[in-house]
């Protein structure tokens, strides 16, 4: 089928599978007839108080029910902004002036702290609109609407209304809003389209071999880019998905005997979540039994905990992941299948299908055979660019330097790849990584490789600090696991020059995470300046 909408994920697996739970938590749990009435109510609610084509915020707990909230925006033509109260509120009112929303989605976990953003008063009724339970709050110049998602789930579904809404649709809409990191400090606005996130779950959900029997366990925050692997991929193929207490992430043992007690067989993770199982013993207490597909990413997976991984698991699929939010989640993928010695890396391997990964010179051209360039992304996985801000847009998504003839956009991803001997693709770092030191131009990925190597080293980070305009700088290293700092510096000295040798070495419990999943190298740089 060409498909054009998301939402037709949704409509055929509820005829398949309507009685089937989609969604679980610990709390509550979706069938795929129920999120689809659901669905198409909140969407009839939205259009009858005359909101089309609009960013609707939805500031509620993860949760099945938020997922179907996301789906309830797209039904009344408008785009899903998912806010989370993890999130710090002054990333939050950031996240607010950029969008300059007209209405926000809450639950009663999140009321209070939707009041309290918008300005309400606590406990203030809503302004003439409380028999529907809405709030409504004045902003500056703008008066922002807010309601509760259980009555906007409750309204009377419009057909006619959400009819005409389809039948204008085209894939090129945008379906969602996400946010990342800025380096201007201001959160970047991704906005995905019908037509990305449609070929993105195609090629995904056929990598990972998805069907009505796959379970899988979700990690990822519902905010990020991340969940997008279970939400339209479960939606498609009516599979179901568990949504995993975010506090069994800190317990490992607890972790697994929750995917074995739910008979989770799929599980598309962030690498320092795996590393953590792997990395503390737990496999010498619980391994999962019924773990048959593991898809990483977020950072490089170190080869010995990944080996710790295959060796309890060597009937399972581990598939290696690559890719930008500004790309709809992921473009390339590995099957590691294959052994894999401490000191190499695992490649992203190839593209997904109508993707196409260019590698070019800071010149422009293609790089050589081995040699490295800046991985760049062609094909209809890009995205529509950054919210509000067409200047960071255009200086992201440019014109191909390889194509003269006509218009056609590339995503520069500001990381640094070549091709192996077997042709394989590899992540080498980020541009940001690469650093002069001591008059020699290093690789910090390459010091966080030889030491997640160490005994006793379960996964680390290096960052470059310069504490005075013509100060020289240093390399810090902070790593997880149960070797000392003494023992892990020897073992450096032993295995790298002199001038990649970290002047600090810092032992964590815990490697800070940003909300993707990746090591948060700016909360490490703000702990040396504190």
């Amino acid at each position: 089928m060409n498909r054009i909408n998301i939402l037709s994920y949704l409509e055929e697996s509820a005829v398949k599978y309507k009685d089937k739970i989609a969604f679980s938590d610990e709390v509550s749990e979706l069938s795929f007839g129920k999120m689809l009435s659901a669905a198409r109510s909140a969407g009839s609610f939205l259009l009858e108080k005359g909101f089309y084509k609009k960013p609707v915020v939805v500031f509620m707990k993860k949760s099945p029910d938020m997922i179907n909230a996301f789906l309830g925006a797209v039904y009344a033509g408008c785009y899903y902004v998912p806010i989370d109260e993890e999130m710090p509120e002054h990333r939050i009112k950031l996240i607010f002036e950029t969008l300059k929303p007209e209405i926000v989605i809450y639950d009663d976990t999140t009321e209070e702290s939707v009041r309290e953003l918008l300005g309400a008063a606590k406990g203030e009724a809503a302004e003439g609109k409380a028999a529907e339970g809405a709030a409504t709050i004045a902003e500056g110049d703008a008066t922002i609407a807010a309601y509760k998602y259980k009555d906007a789930a409750a309204a009377q579904e419009n057909a006619e209304a959400l009819r005409r809404v389809r039948e204008k649709a085209i894939d090129t809409d945008p379906v969602y809003i996400v946010f990342t990191s800025g380096s201007t400090g201001i959160p970047k606005g991704v906005a995905a389209c019908h037509r990305s996130v449609i070929d993105y779950i195609e090629n995904l959900s056929e990598i990972l071999h998805a069907s009505e029997d796959t379970v899988f366990g979700n990690q990822a925050p519902l905010y990020v880019d991340a969940c997008l692997k279970e939400i339209y991929t479960t939606l498609k193929c009516g599979a179901s998905t568990y949504i995993i207490p975010k506090q069994l992430f800190m317990f490992p043992v607890k972790l697994v005997q929750y995917l074995n007690e739910h008979k989770i067989n799929t599980v598309c993770w962030v690498v320092p979540a795996l590393t953590m199982i792997s990395g503390f013993g737990t496999f010498r207490t619980v391994v999962p039994e019924t773990l048959k597909t593991i898809a990483f990413g977020s950072e490089v997976f170190p080869v010995k905990q990944f080996n710790i991984w295959k060796k309890q698991l060597p009937g399972a699929r581990f598939i290696n992941l690559y890719g930008p939010t500004e790309a709809t989640g992921m473009s390339c993928y590995y099957e590691a299948d294959r052994e894999f010695a401490e000191d190499e890396v695992i490649p992203i391997g190839k593209p997904f299908r109508n993707t196409d990964i260019m590698l070019l010179t800071d010149k422009g051209e293609p790089a050589l055979p081995g040699e490295p360039g800046e991985i760049c992304i062609r094909g209809t996985s890009l995205t529509l660019g950054y919210y509000g801000d067409f200047t960071r847009t255009d200086e992201a998504f440019v014109q191909n330097p390889l194509s003269r003839a006509y218009r056609e956009l590339i995503y520069k991803t500001g990381d640094i790849g070549r091709y192996n001997e077997r042709g394989e693709l590899m992540f080498i770092s980020r541009r940001d990584y690469q650093i002069k030191h001591m008059g020699h131009r290093i690789e910090l990925g390459e010091i966080e490789m030889t030491a997640d190597r160490a005994e006793g080293v379960a996964n680390s980070c290096c960052i470059y600090k310069k504490s005075g305009k013509d100060a020289r700088g240093k390399i810090i290293l902070f790593y997880e696991g149960s070797a000392s700092e003494e023992a892990l510096l020897k073992e450096l000295k032993e295995r790298l020059p002199r001038y990649m040798v970290p002047s600090v070495i810092k032992r964590t419990d815990r490697l800070p995470l940003t909300a993707n999943g990746k090591i948060d190298r700016k909360a490490l740089t703000s702990s040396e300046d504190s």
